[in-house]
């Protein structure tokens, strides 16, 4: 057993010995090679400053070029994206307007005849009271093939969370629970005031999202980030639920629900787009019709009478007014709270009272229907559509001053979100149009940079306000911010107006996937707004609903 040992040892210290000669051999080398320049520090020359300047300076501008062509090819494509949407929103406009007003007034200028733009246009009147429609409801019966969730009333955090599981797995909601859901959301509704008055100080924040249309990633990503609606996290959802994206349906079903859960502390105003004909235009009512081919019908004309019912704006601290589109040098906050937002089914029409009251006005003057209908003249103004990001509305927006040889505007009836003036003799407006402007002017309005209160002929509807009329409206009703949503904002927010006019969007991605980020804000008793950006992705479609909104 001793000689194998005295071999391991004797080749583990040749090995010891190879390797110091080795390392020996290398530090003579060494050694001996000292003071000698080799062949590589003969052939490397250390660079010359200038020429590392005169590279660092072209790489700079190169890429200084490269950023500069990203982001003309950005406001571009931006603009290009804005002007096809608010060109969309004013055709349309513009087409319900015209065939309301000619056809309101055809059947009257042309002898007698039914109004059919009211059965076109104007919601059918249900005559079944409350008690006999929930009893309707609850008659419809349920398959026992059906695998989506389940609610009973009144609501639960039981059945919220339900609903986010079933929808965040693809689930529709069966349409019974969807009808009484609307039903029960109705009666709260009636007994809400049109401007809602919140404090501040029974939360630690308010949380202010802005325009959804239709994208529950976006919604669900709100929650995941900032938890789910609740006594001690209270919400305020500003308008534009629904359209263009493809769970509206899915939307509405979850604000309503935490709606009824937390009447105190979940907040819905009504957007433009909470509008029975804006609904037919941007996939809303497609979208209900193929869900729910049964009971589709029933469930939009309940959504028609709970779009009217919803508030038109929120007050926090009476400090703080939170609208869906903006304000007009008209803006009354007094007076828009007595209107009877309820008659206002779509803001897209004029009342038809007030047209009522143009010909019994004219016919009072002894003028003949002939002579009217001959004094319908039309008068096309300038529409801008240029637009900048870095504004809060198109430059140059002016419309254009009217022909001399027709009346002044203040004794003449302008077509509702027409580029025209219809020559009709009124000497005053009743109340319910009054009314109307007031609305129309909250959901559809826009900040501009100009001071004055323009037409805002680029939407086709409502108005442009400048610095001047917010700081006014502020000043005299003791307020010091205007939080507003209504237009897609690249970072999700943006401050206009000196830093009194907030715009907030929600809808990430909203042009196409990357074009934009999603924001929401959150207030304290300080009043002073923080802002929270996120954009949907991939990676956070894929998170669980646990990961999305547990605590």
């Amino acid at each position: 057993m001793r000689p194998p040992r005295f071999a391991i040892t004797k080749t583990h210290d040749q090995a010891e010995n190879i390797h110091v000669d080795i390392m020996g051999c290398g530090a003579s080398v060494a050694t001996e090679n000292q003071g000698r320049p080799s062949e590589i520090d003969l052939m490397v020359k250390p660079p010359s400053p200038v020429l590392t300047m005169k590279a660092a300076v072209l790489i700079q501008r190169w890429y200084r070029r490269y950023i500069a062509r990203l982001e003309i090819r950005r406001r571009y494509t931006w603009n290009i994206f804005q002007s096809i949407e608010y060109a969309g929103e004013q055709d349309q406009l513009q087409l319900s307007s015209f065939f309301s007003f000619m056809l309101d007034n055809f059947t009257h200028l042309n002898g007698n005849g039914p109004d059919l733009i009211s059965h076109l246009l104007d919601p059918a009147v249900d005559p079944v009271t409350e008690e006999l429609r929930q009893y309707k409801y609850e008659q419809i019966t349920v398959p026992e093939s059906y695998i989506g969730p389940r609610l009973s009333f009144p609501l639960s955090v039981t059945d919220t969370n339900t609903l986010l599981s079933a929808f965040k797995e693809q689930q529709i909601l069966h349409a019974k629970y969807v009808l009484q859901l609307l039903h029960e959301t109705q009666k709260f509704l009636k007994q809400m005031p049109n401007v809602i008055y919140l404090s501040s100080s029974y939360a630690k924040e308010i949380t202010i999202c802005g325009d959804l249309h239709g994208r529950l990633d976006d919604l669900l990503l709100i929650f995941y980030k900032n938890g789910l609606p609740s006594a001690e996290n209270p919400y305020i959802f500003n308008g534009d639920f629904v359209d263009r994206g493809k769970k509206s349906m899915e939307i509405i079903i979850i604000l309503f629900a935490f709606l009824l859960l937390y009447p105190d502390h979940m907040h819905l105003n009504r957007g433009n787009h909470e509008d029975h004909i804006m609904n037919l235009r941007y996939g809303f009512t497609k979208e209900v019709m193929q869900k729910y081919k049964t009971h589709g019908r029933e469930i939009l004309q309940l959504l028609q009478d709970v779009f009217s019912l919803l508030p038109i704006a929120t007050i926090i601290d009476n400090k703080v007014l939170i609208v869906h589109g903006g304000i007009s040098d008209e803006t009354d906050l007094d007076f828009l709270s007595s209107v009877e937002r309820h008659k206002v089914k779509s803001a897209l029409r004029l009342p038809k009272c007030s047209l009522d009251h143009m010909r019994v006005c004219n016919d009072s003057n002894g003028k003949s229907k002939r002579k009217d209908k001959s004094r319908l003249t039309w008068q096309s103004s300038s529409s801008s559509s240029s637009s900048s990001s870095s504004l809060c509305s198109p430059q140059g927006s002016r419309c254009a001053p009217p022909s001399p040889r027709l009346p002044s505007p203040a004794d003449i009836l302008q077509v509702p979100f027409l580029d025209s003036i219809v020559s009709l003799a009124m000497p005053e407006a009743p109340r319910e149009e009054l009314e109307w402007k007031q609305i129309v002017d909250v959901l559809w309005s826009d900040p501009k940079s100009q001071n004055g209160c323009s037409p805002n002929t680029f939407r086709g509807g409502g108005c442009y306000f400048g610095p001047d009329v917010t700081r006014r409206l502020l000043e005299k009703h003791g307020m010091r911010l205007l939080i507003r949503s209504h237009e897609c904002k690249q970072e999700g927010y943006e401050l206009c107006h000196d830093g009194q006019v907030i715009t907030i969007f929600s809808a990430s991605n909203y042009y196409e996937e990357g074009s934009n980020r999603g924001a929401y804000i959150k207030l304290g008793p300080d009043l002073i707004p923080r802002f929270f950006q996120y954009q949907v992705s991939r990676s956070t479609r894929k998170l669980t609903l646990q990961q999305r909104y547990s605590p």
